[in-house]
């Protein structure tokens, strides 16, 4: 199993849940989901959601993702993209992803 992993509100991740799929504005304005490898959570998270709360991370088996995953150039670096709705069934955990007292976030120890 490959995990890709992505940040997002909790109250999105409930939505999603009974909605049956997952989409986010980013799919509408760029075309894709944006996602992180484990090595890119961290760096991700403190740039684009620093000092944020309420937020989940979320686990995904990419051999399960029904749109296709495409790993795309961003900042020196290759992240992974969902063209379409991530299925939920392809989200095997959820972890919630809070900052630190500085704003900042670390790896949570499940995973």
């Amino acid at each position: 199993m490959s995990t890709i992993y992505h940040i997002t509100q909790s109250h999105r991740w409930e939505n999603a849940k009974q909605a049956g799929t997952y989409s986010i504005e980013s799919l509408q304005t760029e075309g894709f989901i944006h996602c992180s490898t484990l090595q890119q959570v961290i760096k991700t998270a403190n740039r684009f959601f620093r000092d944020q709360k309420g937020l989940v991370l979320l686990c995904i088996n990419s051999d399960n993702v029904n749109p296709e995953i495409k790993y795309e150039g961003a900042d020196g670096d290759e992240f992974p993209h969902l063209y379409g709705e991530l299925n939920i069934d392809a989200v095997y955990k959820v972890i919630d992803f809070e900052p630190n007292e500085k704003g900042l976030f670390i790896l949570p120890n499940e995973i």
